[in-house]
C-alpha cells in the first residue's frame, strides 16, 4: 500500500512536458538547459534556481512501475515454485542538487513483491530504502577536460552492462557503495573505482554494504571517430564466500576486456571479448567469454524493420577434478539478460539469438526473437543469472540446453508514460531432459511505467 501511496503522490505531475532525454541513470540527466526558461508549471520542479545567478539549482523527479510476471513450469518444472505469478511494485523519487562544481544526488526506493512463490529475494523486494546517495565535485582538467570525484552509493553501468549493470529489469536495481574518479577529455573517458555491492534486505532501511564482495577497476573509452567507440578495461573482483561445483571458498578474479561498438549507416555493431584470470579456493581460474551483437536497419522500408543477431559464448569448467576452474563469472550483469524470460545466465553457454523489431508508429514497437542455447563444456552444468547452479553436469554428454521464443511489445504513450507486454516460451533440450524435469516454460509479462 505504501508503494501505491507514493505513486499517487507522483501522478499530479503527469502532465509535465519533457525536454531532456531521460535515462535509467537519472543522475546523468542535465536540466540546466531550462535556466533561461520561465519557472512555471513542471519547470518549477525540474529546474529550481536557488541563487540569482542560477549557479545553484535543484531538480526533482521520480518514477513508478508496476510489473506482473506469470509462469507455467518455471525452471522446466523444478521446485519450489514451477507455477508462479507475482506482482512487482516500485517507486523511486530523486532529488539532484547542483551548486557550482559540487553536486549531491539522492534517490530513494520503495520496492515490494506480492505473491512470489519461492519467496522474495534481493531482486524482488527491498522495502523503503536509500537506492542512491552520493556527492561529487567536477574540476577542470586542462583546457577541455574535467575530473569528477564521487563518493557514496550509486548505480553503475559499464559499457553494455554485460559485467557491471544496474539490474533495471527486475524490481530492485543493484547499487554500489564506494568511490569513483571519472576523467573526461575530448574523445577519451577514464573511469576508476573502488566499490562494494549493496546487499539488499527485505525490510525498511536495512540495505547494507556487502562485507564479502568487492569490485575495483579502470574502464576507458575512446571515440576515434563519430561512428566508432572502443572500450578497454580491467575489473578486479573479490568474493570471500564464492560457490562453484559444491565448493565454497575465496575468489579473486581479474577480468580484462575489449569492446568495439559503433553505427555506420544502417549497420550497427557491439562486440566484446573478455579474459579472466585469478584464484578460487587455491585453484587457478582460467575463463573467457565472447559476446557479439550485429544489427541492420532497413531505413525507409515499411515499419522500419531492424534485424539483429546476437551470438555469445562463455566458458565452462571442463573437469571439476583437474585443479583448475574454467567457469566464467559474469559478476554483476544487467537483468533480463537474454530477454524477458532469462532462466539461464551467461556462464558455460553457447548462444545464438536472432531477432527483428518493427516500428508500428504512434510510439508502438514490436520485437520477435528466438534463441538457442548449448553448453560450452560438457563437464559443467548451467547457471542462473546471479550465478547459482541450476543443473549440475550429472554425467550428461548432451550440449543442447533448449530453445527460447519471445514476442514483446512496447508503447511509449507519452513523454512520461509507457507500457510493455511479452509472451515467452523455453522448450528444453537434451541436457535438460537428461538431468531432471523437462517441461516447457511459459511466461507472460506486463508492466506500466511512469517516469518523470
Amino acid at each position: 500500500m505504501r508503494a501505491f501511496a507514493l505513486l499517487a503522490a507522483l501522478l499530479p505531475f503527469a502532465a509535465w512536458a519533457q525536454e531532456v532525454q531521460q535515462t535509467n541513470l537519472r543522475y546523468d540527466e542535465d536540466w540546466s538547459l531550462l535556466s533561461d526558461a520561465p519557472g512555471e508549471g513542471w519547470r518549477a520542479a525540474k529546474y529550481l534556481p536557488l541563487t540569482d545567478d542560477g549557479a545553484a539549482y535543484l531538480t526533482l523527479g521520480g518514477e513508478a512501475r508496476g510489473r506482473f510476471e506469470g509462469f507455467d513450469d518455471n525452471l522446466w518444472g523444478d521446485p519450489p515454485a514451477p507455477d508462479d505469478a507475482y506482482l512487482w511494485l516500485r517507486v523511486m523519487p530523486h532529488a539532484d542538487l547542483h551548486a557550482g562544481a559540487a553536486r549531491v544526488f539522492v534517490q530513494g526506493i520503495a520496492g515490494y513483491a506480492r505473491g512470489v512463490g519461492a519467496g522474495e529475494g534481493p531482486a524482488d523486494e527491498s522495502g523503503i530504502d536509500l537506492l542512491q546517495g552520493f556527492a561529487d565535485i567536477r574540476l577542470p582538467l586542462g583546457d577541455s577536460g574535467t575530473l569528477t570525484v564521487r563518493g557514496g552509493r550509486e548505480l553503475v553501468a559499464l559499457g553494455s552492462e554485460r559485467l557491471v549493470g544496474i539490474r533495471y529489469g527486475p524490481n530492485i536495481p543493484q547499487a554500489f557503495d564506494g568511490v569513483r574518479a571519472i576523467v573526461d577529455h575530448g574523445p577519451i573517458r577514464i573511469d576508476a573505482f573502488h566499490l562494494r555491492p549493496v546487499a539488499v534486505a527485505g525490510g525498511d532501511f536495512d540495505d547494507k554494504t556487502s562485507k564479502e564482495r568487492q569490485l575495483d577497476g579502470v574502464y576507458a573509452t575512446v571515440a576515434p571517430a563519430s561512428d566508432l567507440g572502443i572500450d578497454a578495461y580491467w575489473l578486479g573482483y573479490e568474493n570471500e564466500a564464492a560457490r562453484f561445483a559444491g565448493r565454497v571458498g575465496r575468489e579473486t578474479r581479474d577480468t580484462f576486456g575489449l569492446r568495439v561498438f559503433g553505427q555506420r549507416g544502417n549497420l550497427g555493431w557491439n562486440w566484446e571479448a573478455m579474459l579472466q584470470r585469478g584464484d578460487f579456493a587455491g585453484v587457478p581460474v582460467r575463463a573467457w567469454s565472447l559476446a557479439t551483437e550485429t544489427g541492420w536497419r532497413f531505413s525507409g522500408a515499411p515499419l522500419e524493420p531492424r534485424l539483429r543477431l546476437r551470438a555469445n559464448i562463455a566458458s565452462g569448467d571442463d573437469d571439476p577434478a583437474d585443479h583448475r576452474l574454467g567457469t566464467f563469472n559474469a559478476l554483476f550483469p544487467k537483468g533480463k539478460y537474454f530477454g524477458e524470460l532469462s532462466p539461464i545466465g551467461p556462464r558455460n553457454i553457447v548462444n545464438v539469438h536472432p531477432s527483428v523489431d518493427f516500428n508500428l508508429g504512434r510510439g508502438v514497437t514490436v520485437e520477435l526473437a528466438a534463441a538457442r542455447f548449448w553448453r560450452e563444456s560438457r563437464g559443467d552444468g548451467i547457471y542462473d543469472l546471479p550465478g547459482g547452479l541450476i543443473r549440475p553436469a550429472s554425467g550428461s554428454a548432451a550440449r543442447h540446453i533448449g530453445d527460447q521464443v519471445e514476442i514483446s511489445a512496447d508503447w511509449q504513450a507519452g513523454a512520461w508514460l509507457s507500457f510493455a507486454a511479452s509472451l515467452s516460451a523455453f522448450r528444453p533440450g537434451a541436457f535438460i531432459r537428461d538431468t531432471g524435469p523437462a517441461r516447457t516454460i511459459h511466461m507472460v509479462g506486463a508492466e506500466a511505467m511512469l517516469k518523470l
